[in-house]
């Protein structure tokens, strides 16, 4: 396979061998075969004289997957060495892959047969054209445009490649060309439009005949036309007969889907000078369509029944019904045809909604939720005055929004839900599920039904009472009825008025209730019973004026709790969860007819209230009293409430730690880790609702917290120490480690939570005494073995602490988790990644917090030196990171680094000392990538960098040598621009040789002269492209439009002269979406 790579190999002895290859690499069993035909044809690919046997290999093979490999070659050649051919062969080139298309498509059979391949040939013409249009082939157009006339194959085939080339151009640019060259190529295909749209014409034009000899032409052109209708000058539109023959095409069945997909550009055209048009064009498809889709069709029942109701057409018919709507409705709102017609859209898109397919819903979707908001913000400045125009539009659209009511509350999406899942001990955790497909879908459902109430809010109530009563009497139920029913009614909650919530809310539970009752079965009982906790739980405002009621509700929840059918202990502790984050007040005031706060009343009962529920539903309760008691307006009463709120948990704590102190055995047993687990769990949950307020729980439980981190941290030792790392893996390990983890986390959680003005208390009491047991833990233990807990914790410190945080805290912080942590990263990307995020995460807070301590990490101060260069490579490493969260801390990080620098004393030694190697750091990942997604920061700090040039700093930045080096070509440093830019002249032309002399000149003047970052990111991105191009001395092309001004100002005259027009005095506007 190696004799491949001989370019003197005769051809007669090349193709077999390629064939051959190709042929292993595709068929054969032996992956050692399949590898190392891979090899040996990559490197042929990347071979720089590859593409010189592309021809033969073209002309003589008969393998289909030969040919795409040549066409492969030919591609990167085109892509990315094109300018460093001679003119004469890539005219060569050019003619030769312009008469093979030619050849090939010419001829029917070869179309219809070659039709992948032929479509791959189209595809590196229009790389060549992308590259040679308009400069060196002025003449591109007008030959596609004649060819086309001489056969109709050769024909469909040339509207293919237009079609193409507009993608190319309009959609596909980004990134692939400088956007100087993306200008050139947008303003010449508006230059020539005219003759395209004339072949375009000429095909509609001879429709009558195509559809019985060629029908597929016709279906390629209105395709091509398509994508033509993002960009094209308004004129062609409107001021032509494209729209008469759009109409038309619709009206016949085989040609109606691609007739639609044009007419759905349309409709997203914004053309106020053209609104006969655009009414004409509504009333007319209307016309049709009834005549295709009478008005009384069920249409969601059809769909995919029969050809003319295929869900590709109904979703193009969504698609330009919600389009049009959302920018021309109001051209059609009056009482006349117009209107009628409007209203017939509407009762179509209505039943389009019905259609089961998400997707189909979707776009019907967006019309009414914005038809919705608008009109409430209409209502909203006028709900009483019927004679605004926002009321006499509510009284238009009054039956429709009656039927999307309706529509709404049948096919409500599923709200947030939590899950439960097992944790790595198979312990049971909740997860809150959180920007998925559904909950976005919800969101919009829910705020599109909330207007709709908002409006009439009696229709509404009287549609879901009737659904209601579906379920009641059976002729709906069904746990997906009751469901979306349920989840509708807890969508409207404050669209009603006090009264109205009042009387609807009690009418829906009275009736949930008793279809609670009336149900047989535990599965139909816990349904209905999860929806009455989910109604309940959306209606705070009634269970903030209804105490009683309220009460009820929670007494039931509690019942609730002892129910164990799957889901039910969940959902109540979920319902009560939500209840409290609205109406805590409520608990912790004496209402009417009561003794004393009810939350006294639930800490009294805790024991009998928890006494079925697992460990992750007592967390879940006991986060949720924690809010009540937060919201206790008496200090010490609140104090004390915390105390008799853990009484439970601390007795367990208490037992199994004197347990321990009998027997230290007690400590490894399973069933004593897991309850110190869910124990720590609830306290860790507890921290973070009560904040400053979990300080009298903390004083109580934290000396045995430390004694029993350092337990376990001996125990975890002494496991190692007997088995190595492999006991790190054991299932007891693994429990001790939770231990410790939920230990970390418990404290984290405090100090997050805690207020700042507590800090000398927290410094004193809590923080100096974990320093020693924490710290020395995770340095002498192995790597596998150490908590990435523990970094996330001491951020949580330095966060809290910021500038009080004594320097020598942070060099005892640094010093037990920097280095040792960096071993275990360094040397690859994939190792501990919880470590390595939360090691960024406290690199990150001890800059910010307490800046001047990254140049104190030592009392010597050379070996402070040494640390914070330490601390500067662990930065740009992250910012090369492959992992994106990792790169995007370690680029945040940087960018606020520079920015302190900038403020502070270090300034000068900071520049002069690391200003190159950030720099060149963060061009490495600027041109990776692998890193596209950090190029606004890329962006930022590059700017920040050359900003600093820009005789901020005064001082010289650069080294003695460079200087020396320098002068030996002639360039003296007057300042540090001077050498900033000498520097990256040398840095690309050796990093990119593709690039010639004159570009990296361009290149760097454009980053060192970019005033803000718009015009920095524009430029970066053209030098992208660049860096993956390869260019001969001449690149004029690249800079066309710069030296062409006077040209282009004569494209855009010759573009208003070519523009078809009813009158000679026309001038037509420029589409809003097609720059």
């Amino acid at each position: 396979m190696e004799r491949l790579l001989d370019f003197n190999l005769s051809d007669e002895e090349f193709l077999p061998l390629l064939e051959q290859t190709v042929s292993l690499l595709y068929s054969s069993v032996d992956s050692t075969q399949r590898n190392a035909a891979q090899a040996t044809l990559t490197k042929l690919k990347e071979h720089p004289d590859a593409w010189i046997r592309v021809d033969k290999i073209l002309d003589r093979s008969n393998d289909p997957s030969v040919k795409f490999f040549a066409l492969q070659i030919l591609e990167n050649l085109i892509k990315y060495r094109w300018k460093t051919l001679p003119r004469e062969t890539c005219e060569a080139i050019r003619n030769y892959i312009v008469n093979k298309v030619i050849e090939l498509s010419s001829n029917d059979e070869f179309l219809s047969r070659e039709k992948v391949y032929i479509g791959k040939l189209d595809l590196i013409l229009v790389q060549i054209v992308k590259q040679e249009w308009p400069m060196n082939w002025r003449s591109f157009v007008s030959d596609i445009v004649g060819a086309s006339k001489s056969s109709m194959s050769l024909c469909e085939n040339n509207l293919y490649i237009l079609q193409l080339l507009s993608e190319e151009v309009f959609d596909f640019s980004r990134g692939e060309m400088t956007q100087s060259k993306v200008l050139e190529l947008k303003n010449q295909f508006n230059a020539e439009f005219l003759s395209i749209y004339q072949l375009c014409q000429l095909v509609f034009d001879q429709a009558a005949e195509l559809q019985k000899s060629r029908p597929t032409l016709i279906n390629t052109a209105l395709k091509t036309f398509e994508r033509f209708l993002s960009w094209i000058p308004l004129g062609y539109v409107f001021e032509t007969q494209v729209i008469e023959s759009l109409l038309r095409f619709f009206s016949q069945s085989r040609f109606r889907n691609a007739a639609l997909r044009c007419l759905v550009e349309v409709a997203t055209i914004q053309a106020d000078a053209y609104e006969d048009r655009l009414r004409f064009l509504f009333v007319t498809l209307m016309e049709e369509l009834y005549q295709i889709i009478p008005p009384d069709t069920d249409i969601a029942s059809l769909v995919d029944k029969s050809s003319e109701l295929s869900i590709e057409f109904i979703t193009n018919l969504a698609l330009f019904l919600s389009e049009f709507f959302k920018s021309h409705a109001r051209l059609l709102e009056d009482n006349g045809s117009n209107g009628r017609a409007l209203l017939l859209g509407m009762e179509y898109l209505i039943k389009i909604s019905m259609v089961g397919d998400t997707e189909v819903f979707k776009i019907c979707l967006e019309w009414w939720r914005k038809l919705a908001s608008e009109l409430y913000r209409g209502f909203q400045y006028n709900p009483l005055d019927s004679s605004t125009s926002s009321n006499e539009r509510l009284q238009f659209y009054g039956p429709i929004l009656s039927s999307v009511r309706r529509i709404m509350i049948s096919r409500m999406a599923k709200p947030e839900e939590v899950l439960i899942v097992e944790d790595e001990n198979g312990e049971i955790v909740r997860e809150t599920t959180k920007d998925t497909d559904t909950i976005a879908l919800y969101i919009s459902m829910k705020e599109t039904i909330w207007c709709l109430c908002l409006f009439d809010p009696v229709d509404t109530m009287n549609i879901m009472l009737e659904k209601l009563s579906l379920q009641l009497n059976g002729t709906e139920w069904s746990w997906h009825n009751i469901n979306t029913l349920c989840w509708a009614i807890g969508s409207i909650s404050n669209a009603l008025s006090e009264q109205e919530e009042r009387k609807f809310l009690v009418t829906v539970i009275k009736d949930l209730l008793h279809l609670c009752e009336m149900k047989r079965g535990k599965d139909n009982k816990a349904v209905v019973a999860s929806n009455i906790m989910y109604v309940v739980g959306q209606y705070p405002r009634f269970l903030q004026a209804h105490w009683k009621f309220l009460k009820t509700v929670v007494n039931k929840l509690f019942e609730f709790m002892h129910e164990t059918h799957p889901g039910v202990q969940d959902m109540a502790c979920d319902t009560f969860r939500k209840i409290v984050e609205e109406c805590s007040r409520e608990f912790v005031v004496v209402q009417q007819g009561e003794s004393k706060p009810f939350i006294m009343e639930i800490i009294e009962n805790l024991q009998d209230i928890i006494s079925d529920l697992e460990p992750h539903q007592v967390q879940a309760f006991y986060q949720a009293v924690c809010r009540i008691v937060y919201a206790f307006p008496n200090a010490e009463m609140k104090n004390q409430l915390v105390l008799e709120l853990f009484h439970l948990p601390n007795s367990s704590w208490e037992s199994i730690l004197y347990q321990a102190s009998q027997d230290q055995q007690v400590l490894q047993q399973r069933d004593v880790m897991k309850r110190l687990v869910s124990i720590l769990r609830t306290n860790s949950g507890a921290a973070t609702y009560l904040g400053s307020f979990y300080m009298i729980q903390l004083r109580r439980i934290f000396s045995e917290l430390l004694s029993c981190y350092s337990a376990y941290s001996e125990m975890i030792f002494q496991a190692v120490s007997n088995l190595g790392v492999f006991a790190t893996k054991t299932a007891d390990v693994r429990l001790m480690r939770s231990v410790k983890k939920e230990i970390l986390k418990t404290l984290e959680s405090f100090f997050d939570a805690v207020d700042k003005s507590e800090r000398k208390v927290v410094e004193t009491e809590f923080i100096q005494p974990l320093l020693e047991p924490i710290l020395s833990d995770y340095y002498r233990n192995i790597p596998e073995a150490r908590e990435p807990e523990t970094l996330s914790l001491f951020a949580s410190i330095t966060s809290y602490m910021g500038d009080m945080m004594p320097v020598t805290m942070v060099r005892y912080i640094f010093k037990s988790l920097f280095n040792v942590t960096l071993e275990m990263i360094k040397n690859n990307f994939e190792d501990f990644p919880d470590s390595r995020f939360h090691l960024f995460r406290l690199l990150r807070a001890i800059h910010q917090h307490t800046f001047s301590s990254l140049f104190q990490l030592d009392e010597d101060p050379s070996v402070a030196e040494s640390e914070f260069r330490l601390v500067i490579n662990a930065i740009l490493w992250a910012v090369k990171h492959t992992e994106r969260n990792i790169a995007e801390t370690g680029l945040q990080t940087l960018s606020e680094l520079l920015k302190n620098v900038d403020s502070s004393s270090y300034q000068v030694y900071f520049y002069k000392t690391y200003f190159q190697l950030i720099l060149n750091d963060i061009l490495v990942v600027l041109t990776d990538t692998l890193h596209r997604p950090g190029f606004k920061y890329h962006v930022q700090i590059l700017l920040h960098l050359f900003t600093v040039v820009h005789g901020y700093i005064k001082e010289p930045i650069w080294k003695e040598e460079e200087a020396m080096q320098a002068s030996q070509s002639g360039v003296v440093f007057h300042s540090n621009y001077d050498y900033v830019s000498w520097y990256l002249r040398v840095l690309l032309t050796s990093a990119f040789p593709n690039m010639s002399r004159s570009q990296i000149e361009n290149v760097v003047q454009g980053m060192l002269q970019a005033q803000d970052e718009k015009i920095l990111k524009n430029h970066l991105r053209d030098f992208l492209v660049q860096t993956k191009e390869f260019s001969s001395g001449d690149n004029s092309e690249l800079y066309y439009e710069d030296g062409g001004a006077n040209h282009q100002g004569t494209l855009n005259d010759q573009l208003l002269l070519l523009l078809p027009s009813q009158s000679s005095s026309a001038v037509y506007p420029t589409n809003s979406s097609h720059t």
